[in-house]
């Protein structure tokens, strides 16, 4: 990962004169001014200034070459949710508009969301996010800026959280840069990521990169060299130059298609930027009379663009030595959109500022109405994010009507997906489909180029088999819609039937659940209107009979939930009988329950003269959050709260017991207890003599130390060591990744 340098505001100001009119220059200074106050006092998880998050932010706007409105807006994106800044105090100093892009930005963490678990969380959060975008793109290019320069900074933050935002950054935001067209963010994103989530491969790639870089520079010179002796007979003007490989994109080659590094192909790259489109094909032409074109290996991305608004030719030839070399061939503006995507159609003049929502040529906008309709087509927030990925940020084809309209669709969309994409009727009343004149099955998967007729019947109408068979979200909500409708009364009485089916199941009487006060708080609880629309969801299968029992059930099952925990304290009183563990004194924690300190430093609730011993499978440490195990016979083990020996089985079961750590002073000096940590690096020499030496400045014991190499020369060292708390645990670990060439330390997980 290449060496993040961070703007300075003198610096920010200085790309906004590049492109802006002093009276805008002056609104942006006077945004840096507003927030710089407004976050007078806080700091980053760095410990930095919080100024300096959204500095980053304004500046990568205001390199893209963002209207003023959308750079103060990057300054000022933080104020509302982390200041006593309002929206309104936003609104009367810089307008209308940059509170909308603050709001924007902001609701997507404001929002009191009903989710429960933490995925549905961030599936609303995306939501909230695509939504808001939808309305007004400038709210996504500061959402993207600021994620940037989190990714920039995720080092300061625990490796667990690393890991999930990173995965996040990679499932939506990366692909949606992408979608936009910015090449800049969309790369820098998914190799940070990559950085996070997988360590290894990525380090890896960068070692086999680095070690025939010299080799590699030198055979693109010679190209370079070669090519440009060719162009110059052209008389055109040109640019060329070697291309960075980006390692996510080489990761992916290498899982997708199974390839060994030294297999792919494009890792060599020469890029000629030109004047126009003709020079363009000039080019290729110089190139393939010089070089043999490699088969298959051509794209003309200027006919026919991404999705994005890419252009570009790309062949790959063979060149000197024999070796395969990949070349890039497009005029200037096509390497702006490259670059910049959506940014690079920003009509931005001075005193005039047009949202590329408002361009015409921007035929990418499209994407945003498909949005809106999965927001008026699906409730459920996880069916939405699953949709967009599917729908918006896969792959795309384009197929023709007999008129030549075009159309975007998914890759893998079959001629149903069309013909709902053209009009919902179109796709109810479809019975086949003409493709190229020919007519082909239903789940004839679509091609970039098809022209595609379909055929259709005003008696006709959807098949259950298509739910499976359409490749859109679109089309299969439309095609559910469709039943829902058609058999609403056969699906509320079958939902009954399989509700009170499952009732029986557990022995219990539908009478005594299906009353009115029971039904209705199921229906409140899954937010539908009636009992007719809730039985009828459960007979169409959108909602599960045993998801509506448990709910039905709540009571009883709270009642003999209690039943458990009475039977659990008599278990655990029993088990007291074996004293190991003399108690010294009771304590009252902050919330007012009573514990009971036992000579390890735990303590347990309400319970004394009991077995108690610290799990060896997870060595919890003072600071750790804990949870006690109530084994049969041999008193209470106590276990990290994430520690995957008591995550499943212990919870079904109802053996936790709540345990809290004594208050350890600042003063303790003991080391008593042990912690597993594993170190991963670049092998080298002294490398283990450098984590030893590391080790034993920061603890007075190591338990044990071992490592192995693997044939990629990465170390992976396993240690033991004696610590006081987390504190001090985290001080080691700290230590150990100021040591060069490691690349990541964590804590042992069993």
């Amino acid at each position: 990962m290449s060496k993040y340098v961070e703007m300075t505001h003198d610096e920010v100001l200085a790309a906004c004169k590049k492109y802006m009119n002093e009276e805008h220059v002056a609104f942006v200074e006077k945004a840096y001014a507003f927030a710089k106050d407004a976050h007078e006092g806080q700091f980053r998880e760095s410990g930095q200034p919080y100024i300096i998050h959204p500095t980053q932010v304004a500046g990568t706007l205001a390199s893209l070459g963002l209207d003023p409105d959308t750079v103060a807006a990057g300054y000022l994106h933080d104020t509302v949710e982390d200041t006593p800044v309002t929206n309104e105090d936003i609104k009367k100093e810089f307008g209308k508009d940059v509170a909308f892009i603050v709001e924007g930005v902001t609701k997507l963490k404001k929002i009191k969301y009903k989710s429960k678990t933490h995925e549905e969380y961030l599936a609303d959060n995306h939501r909230k996010m695509l939504i808001a975008m939808a309305k007004d793109l400038r709210v996504i290019m500061v959402k993207l800026a600021d994620r940037l320069h989190n990714m920039h900074t995720l080092d300061h933050l625990r490796p667990d959280k690393q890991r999930r935002i990173a995965d996040e950054t990679l499932d939506i935001y990366a692909p949606l840069a992408d979608r936009l067209g910015i090449g800049t963010i969309k790369w820098e994103l998914e190799d940070m990521s990559l950085h996070y989530l997988n360590p290894q491969q990525y380090y890896r790639i960068v070692n086999l990169m680095q070690s025939k870089r010299s080799e590699r520079e030198r055979y693109i010179s010679s190209a370079i060299s070669t090519l440009k002796a060719n162009l110059d007979d052209l008389g055109i003007k040109y640019e060329i130059f070697g291309r960075p490989k980006h390692i996510y994109s080489i990761y992916k080659k290498m899982v997708n298609k199974h390839k060994e590094f030294s297999e792919i192909y494009d890792l060599l790259a020469v890029r000629v930027i030109v004047k126009t489109v003709r020079d363009c094909y000039a080019v290729l032409g110089a190139v393939h009379t010089k070089w043999t074109p490699m088969p298959g290996r051509f794209k003309d991305y200027i006919a026919v663009p991404k999705a994005n608004g890419y252009q570009s030719l790309h062949t790959t030839i063979i060149g000197p030595g024999g070796k395969p070399l990949e070349i890039q061939i497009r005029t200037e503006k096509m390497h702006q959109i490259a670059e910049y995507g959506v940014a690079a159609h920003w009509a931005y003049k001075e005193g005039v500022q047009t949202a590329v929502a408002e361009t015409p040529s921007s035929k990418k906008i499209d994407m945003f109405r498909e949005i809106l309709e999965l927001q008026d087509e699906t409730k459920d927030s996880h069916e939405f994010m699953n949709s967009v990925k599917t729908d918006i940020f896969s792959d795309r084809v384009y197929v023709f009507t007999p008129k030549g309209d075009v159309y975007e669709l998914p890759k893998g969309s079959v001629p149903l997906d069309f013909g709902y994409m053209i009009h919902s009727e179109v796709g109810a009343h479809s019975v086949g489909a003409k493709v190229n004149d020919k007519i082909v099955p239903l789940d004839y998967q679509l091609k970039n180029g098809d022209v595609v007729e379909m055929l259709t019947q005003s008696s006709a109408t959807p098949s259950r088999d298509w739910i499976k068979l359409v490749k859109t979200s679109s089309a299969r909500n439309k095609i559910k819609r469709f039943f829902k409708s058609e058999d609403r009364e056969k699906n509320i009485e079958k939902g009954i039937e399989l509700v009170e089916q499952e009732l029986q199941t557990r022995g219990l009487s539908s009478k005594t659940y299906m009353d009115k006060s029971h039904v209705n708080t199921v229906i409140e609880h899954f937010n539908y209107h009636n009992e007719e629309e809730l039985f009828a969801a459960a007979g169409f299968g959108e909602i599960s009979p045993a998801s509506i029992v448990n709910r039905l059930t709540q009571d009883l099952r709270k009642r003999e939930e209690n039943e458990r925990k009475r039977q659990l304290e008599a278990e655990i009183m029993n088990a007291g009988q074996q004293k190991i563990n003399p108690v010294s004194e009771k304590h009252e924690s902050s919330n007012g329950v009573m514990y009971i300190k036992h000579n390890n430093g735990v303590m347990i609730q309400g319970v004394s003269d009991l077995m108690l011993r610290l799990a060896k499978c997870c060595n919890p440490v003072p600071g750790d959050e804990i949870v006690g195990y109530v084994t049969k016979g041999r008193g209470v083990t106590v276990h990290r709260a994430d520690c995957r020996n008591i995550n499943g089985v212990a919870k079904s079961q109802g053996r936790l017991i709540e345990v809290a750590w004594e208050n350890i002073g600042e003063n303790n000096t003991a080391e008593n207890f042990n912690a597993d940590i594993e170190i991963y690096g670049f092998s080298r020499s002294k490398f283990l003599s450098d984590v030893i030496n590391a080790l034993n400045s920061k603890t007075k014991n190591i338990i044990n130390i071992s490592g192995k190499t693997d044939n990629n020369n990465m170390a992976h060292i396993y240690a033991t060591v004696s610590v006081r708390d987390t504190a001090h645990l985290e001080e080691i670990m700290g230590r150990l990744r100021d040591i060069a060439n490691v690349y990541e330390v964590k804590r042992s997980v069993n």
